[in-house]
């Protein structure tokens, strides 16, 4: 009698831990796909799918502090964002489909046009087809980055990441004595009321200043996309 009492006393556990074993193996089929895929689950091709993505900040200010030749100003910040020419095959790309690590130009209407609208992509040259033409960079993470030059008085007021309250910015095309620095701003964080005003505008050829205010955080819809 205690042989048999022993031997169900064994048995009744392993039963239980069989039967919970089997609703759990039920109930993880009924769980969301990110909370799935969290557990180690895989996309419908095998590669194994994104955890719960995280929105990314948009990039801080970049800029070169010192003066110098607009020539290699421009390399010196290509070079600190990463970034190189378009390929030969590209003459026209948008920004969201462009590769990442690149940049390209757009002349100041289009760009105007896309800001004040507050688009979210920009039609790219991989050329510039004007001498006041804007420069665009796509940062390795797909982060959109426009490129111009301004007085030394605003760059302590651009720099900080975490500006408490919006700056008015007067981005310049082209270097000059009363905009000397050269700088990269977030696409993201850009706002216009108004068009792009040649700063001689007898001159076809003259450099081009954009007034606009630099925000905050991020206000108008992300150019991130593509490759």
């Amino acid at each position: 009698m205690c042989d048999f009492i022993a031997r169900m006393t064994f048995h009744a556990p392993i039963r239980y831990l069989a039967a919970v074993g089997l609703v759990g193996l039920f109930l993880t089929g009924f769980l969301p796909a990110p909370l799935n895929a969290a557990r180690g689950g895989t996309s419908p091709g095998g590669g194994k799918t994104e955890v719960l993505p995280v929105q990314k900040a948009a990039p801080s200010v970049v800029m070169i502090d010192t003066p110098g030749n607009e020539v290699d100003l421009r390399r010196q910040l290509r070079s600190k964002n990463g970034v190189a020419e378009l390929g030969a095959s590209t003459s026209k790309v948008m920004f969201s489909q462009a590769p990442t690590g690149t940049f390209g130009f757009i002349l100041p209407k289009f760009l105007g046009l896309a800001l004040v609208t507050q688009s979210p992509d920009l039609a790219l040259d991989r050329v510039s087809s004007s001498t006041s033409a804007y420069e665009v960079h796509k940062l390795a993470d797909g982060s959109g980055m426009l490129v111009g030059f301004m007085g030394k008085d605003v760059l302590a007021q651009v720099a900080p990441s975490q500006r408490p309250k919006s700056v008015r910015i007067a981005l310049h095309s082209n270097p000059s004595e009363k905009a000397p620095h050269i700088v990269a701003v977030p696409l993201v964080k850009l706002a216009a009321d108004m068009m792009p005003l040649r700063i001689d505008p007898k001159n076809p050829d003259s450099p081009v200043v954009f007034e606009m205010d630099l925000q905050s955080s991020s206000t108008r819809a992300s150019t991130q996309g593509g490759q």
